[in-house]
């Protein structure tokens, strides 16, 4: 007897399914599908997905057909279908792709997950150690072009670097000794790849500041073995160290630890006390037009003058960046704004020189007075986070204090080009669930690159984050990109390739016209979100 080939009528169900559901998503807005319509599709869907043994996709067209009705009278426009059908979306998507998924089997990593840059132009190398890394659940960043490589370096701060000595234009011991000169003080684990494994080679390495070096070929297990035995030495030395490095005050570690100690005390006395964060302003310009062994240079100057101005009292930490958080015990918020008020006027008058040019630079702040018990520090930190972002978006170089002013967020631009409405419909969906502080996404869909190159939003001088895909009818994501990448507007621009897996020459060519990162499809959603967030950091 011949046996049934139920895989056959498997994939023949999920095809209709997704059929209907790209039908329903493409309608326009003042279009309705009856309830009646979407009753007897989901009815139909359980009945063959029973006879298929196909489990998780009869549970959740159980669970839909409880909220229609075969006399309903409802009639559901295309943005709130959508809505209740995610659930159905997101499945056939998966099973659409569920050998792929199977093959990758990887950790999803999350936005606190470990963070590793590799510098390399051998593409093949690069994807390969892309991948497996990421299969132990660190988050990668790669680029193959060095200067670019480099200040991405600075902007994203990575948890490890791995960096390949023959690259174009500027070798790896150039990048080593530029990173080497800006944060000598910071503790990266840096680790050298090359095909030139001579012992002269590797001396040089090591002492240009290399912590590691692997020879070309590469053996993937002592790889892998010797990148978790960095990254922990890493997690154990952040864990450890209380002062920053670089500005010799405290660090976050220290402010957390002792942010708590405050709270119990004002819980025990109601002394209350005043959180401030302070930065910059405009503090990437300076790194831009004097290097970053300069931008070190002030932050070491505004650390220490801070800490010279302040009681022996109060407190400042290093919080990230440019970021410092100040604790002022027993003073209210206007006392607060009053002190740093006159340190922004005293610190604006100081002058820095680098080679025969003079600057000056302010700082803003935002400050937050815990007087409450229903208070968190997290949530006062958020505040006064709040406050220095108001004190920025009405002009820098003063003072706001959230218990008196709110504020409109500001917009960022975000937008998905993909030529398949499941997945357009997957990224929105995630995005939107996304929490960026002080920005709301501006989230726009396009079905192909010419309608996103010919819309407005294209040309605004304005943060921009887009998420492309690799493959389109028409135009393909490389042609996007490079027509991107060509606009007078190309530096607001970061950029997400989504790419299938064997797309290796579509994702050399992606790096190379200036990709901030790429995803294989198919993608985890958790991931991408978390790897999103990441990289917002450059635009917000």
């Amino acid at each position: 007897m011949k046996l049934v080939n139920i895989e056959k009528y498997k994939n023949s169900l999920f095809k209709n399914i997704k059929n209907k559901l790209s039908e329903w998503l493409e309608l326009e807005e003042v279009q309705t599908i009856p309830d009646q319509e979407v009753f007897r599709f989901l009815h139909s869907i359980k009945g063959t997905a029973g006879t298929l043994q196909l489990c998780g996709l009869m549970a959740i067209t159980e669970q839909l057909l409880e909220e229609t009705y075969e006399d309903g009278d409802r009639l559901w426009i295309p943005s709130d279908l959508r809505n209740f059908l995610f659930d159905l979306i997101e499945h056939t998507y998966e099973y659409e792709h569920f050998d792929e998924i199977e093959i990758k089997k990887k950790p999803v990593c999350d936005s606190q997950a470990p963070l590793i840059q590799i510098i390399d132009d051998d593409i093949s190398m690069l994807i390969l150690l892309k991948d497996v890394l990421e299969e132990q659940g660190w988050m990668v960043i790669t680029n193959a072009d060095p200067v670019k490589a480099t200040n991405q370096y600075f902007e994203m701060q990575p948890d490890c670097l791995i960096l390949d000595i023959q690259l174009p234009a500027k070798d790896g011991f150039q990048i080593l000794q530029d990173i080497h000169l800006h944060n000598e003080k910071y503790f990266i684990p840096k680790i050298m790849i090359s095909i030139q494994n001579d012992k002269h080679t590797r001396i040089k390495a090591f002492k240009m500041g290399a912590d590691d070096f692997i020879g070309k070929p590469i053996d993937i297990d002592e790889f892998i073995a010797k990148m978790e035995r960095h990254i922990e030495r890493k997690r154990i030395f952040d864990q450890s160290v209380l002062v920053d490095e670089l500005t010799q005050v405290y660090n976050r570690r220290f402010l957390e630890d002792t942010l708590t100690r405050y709270f119990h005390d004002f819980k025990r006395s109601g002394q209350h006390f005043t959180i401030s964060i302070i930065d910059i302003d405009h503090f990437k310009r300076v790194n831009d037009r004097f290097g970053h062994a300069v931008g070190d240079f002030v932050l070491v100057e505004f650390a220490q003058f801070i800490k010279s101005q302040i009681r022996s009292s109060d407190l400042i930490c290093r919080y990230g960046g440019e970021e410092f958080v100040l604790i002022f015990p027993d003073t209210s918020s206007d006392q607060a704004k009053h002190k740093l008020t006159s340190l922004i006027k005293e610190f604006s008058t100081k002058e820095f020189s680098h080679d025969g040019q003079t600057f000056s630079v302010t700082f803003s702040a935002g400050v937050f007075t815990v007087e409450n018990d229903s208070v968190t520090p997290k949530k006062a930190l958020e505040e006064a986070d709040t406050s220095l972002y108001e004190a920025k978006r009405t002009g820098r170089a003063k003072v706001e204090s959230t218990q008196r002013t709110r504020f409109n967020k500001k917009s960022l631009n975000v937008s998905v080009i993909d030529d398949d409405i499941i997945i357009r419909t997957i990224l929105t969906k995630a995005l939107r669930s996304l929490q960026v502080p002080h920005f709301d996404l501006n989230i726009a869909v396009y079905e192909d690159g010419p309608s996103f190159l010919n819309s407005d939003r294209a040309k605004e001088n304005v943060g921009h984050f887009l998420i492309l895909d690799g493959v389109m009818p028409n135009m393909d994501g490389i042609e996007v990109l490079q027509n991107v990448k060509q606009g007078s507007n190309a530096d607001f621009y970061t950029v997400l390739m989504l790419t299938g897996r064997k797309s290796r020459d579509d994702i050399a060519k992606a790096l190379k016209l200036g990709a901030d990162d790429y995803v294989t499809k198919p993608f985890s959603i958790t991931e991408l979100k978390a790897r999103i967030e990441r990289l917002l950091i450059k635009l917000i």
